[in-house]
């Protein structure tokens, strides 16, 4: 096949996968309605869309309502007609999400299953998995596969999780988790699942760094639709900078790392392990909590302000913390802001846009994503 042929193809491809996402974006349009938006010709739109319905992806719903000519037909994605799991593990729980094609959470379940490196954990999870499956009506069918996040280094070259120091792993290739499992599977670090799902959507923003804040801190680089992975899928790891030279020790063995100032934990364990409990407690204006809270954004704010000055783009707060970050995103702007050496008037920390299951949605959507690539 000649090289103007492939080009071709793949113009006419790039085009339908277009289309498809203006549907699923705007709900119920017409072909004049995405000609008009997408600066493309009527009949080439109409071939388009033409195809999407033989493929069973876009449905005709009737007729629009006339604006003074032919009424013209009504066209929208069929987001359902494929699924995609998402799976989050950490040390004490599994969440899950099934979501469509939109990206739309359709169901979302946390489970307390502490983790354990053997057979029977798999088993029981992908058990798990089939029953959420079932509770939610969904057609194993249609489910595209399952994306999995690791709190881990997840290296995609060798296929392997090379090494999650939280949940004792080292050297586990994927096949080893995915054996237990009836659907296709793909592997994501933690922080990239999260910042994923912040990202992949058509008005994400197209460059930000994300902050994962859970009972470990990771961090992961999104940019133009993608996540930087660096040399040896290590990129983001801020949870491991020093932010005190010789300070207090990190469960990696070294001291002085983010992840001992501003893990999630450092907050819940002063209300019984339940972090919901702290910013209750902060909301209250307790005087314990809130000079915990002043220490805790204290670092955090030491550690924006550096990844700002280095990567000069928005930083996204996620994880446990980033839930609550909304309403307390302000004090962290401050003193941001103090350590800042340039005056900047727009705030570059935001809080995230998903306060529960953003690994296994970002998980989830980066199957989908795969899907939609190839329509």
């Amino acid at each position: 096949m000649d090289k103007k042929k492939v080009t071709n193809m793949e113009v006419k491809k790039q085009n339908r996968n277009r289309v498809f996402r203006y549907i699923c974006r705007n709900g119920t349009v017409s072909n004049p309605d995405i000609a008009h938006e997408m600066n493309m010709s009527l009949p080439t739109v109409t071939q388009i869309t033409k195809e999407l319905i033989e493929k069973g992806l876009v449905e005709e719903k009737g007729e629009l309502q006339s604006t003074g000519g032919r009424r013209a037909k009504a066209l929208s994605a069929a987001v359902n007609i494929k699924q995609a799991v998402g799976l989050d593990i950490t040390k004490n729980h599994i969440s899950l999400v099934l979501t469509n094609l939109a990206g739309e959470m359709l169901r979302y379940e946390r489970i307390y299953h502490p983790y354990a490196s053997e057979d029977g954990y798999y088993r029981e999870v992908s058990e798990k998995l089939e029953r959420f499956l079932h509770e939610s009506g969904a057609d194993g069918e249609r489910i595209l596969g399952i994306g999995i996040s690791f709190p881990g280094i997840i290296d995609l070259n060798r296929e392997m999780i090379t090494y999650s120091h939280i949940l004792g792993l080292e050297s586990v290739p994927f096949d080893a988790v995915s054996r237990f499992f009836s659907y296709p599977c793909i592997f994501l670090n933690d922080a990239n699942a999260g910042a994923y799902a912040e990202g992949i959507h058509p008005d994400g923003p197209e460059r930000f760094f994300y902050l994962s804040l859970s009972n470990t801190v990771g961090g992961a680089i999104f940019y133009r639709k993608e996540l930087i992975q660096g040399n040896h899928f290590r990129c983001g790891e801020v949870g491991h900078m020093t932010v005190v030279a010789d300070g207090e020790s990190c469960y990696c063995g070294k001291k002085g790392c983010l992840d001992a100032y501003c893990s999630a934990s450092r907050l819940s364990a002063a209300s019984d392990g339940k972090l919901e409990k702290f910013f209750a407690a902060l909301e209250r204006k307790e005087k314990k909590a809130v000079q915990l809270w002043d220490r805790y954004t204290s670092y955090l704010a030491i550690a924006v302000n550096n990844i700002h000055m280095v990567l000069d783009c928005d930083i996204i707060l996620g994880g446990y913390v980033g839930s609550y970050a909304e309403a307390r995103i302000q004090d962290i702007w401050e003193k941001v802001s103090e350590r800042n050496t340039f005056a900047e008037s727009r705030p570059f920390v935001k809080a995230c846009s998903y306060q529960v299951g953003a690994a296994a949605l970002g998980a989830a959507l980066r199957v989908t994503e795969d899907f939609v690539r190839q329509i």
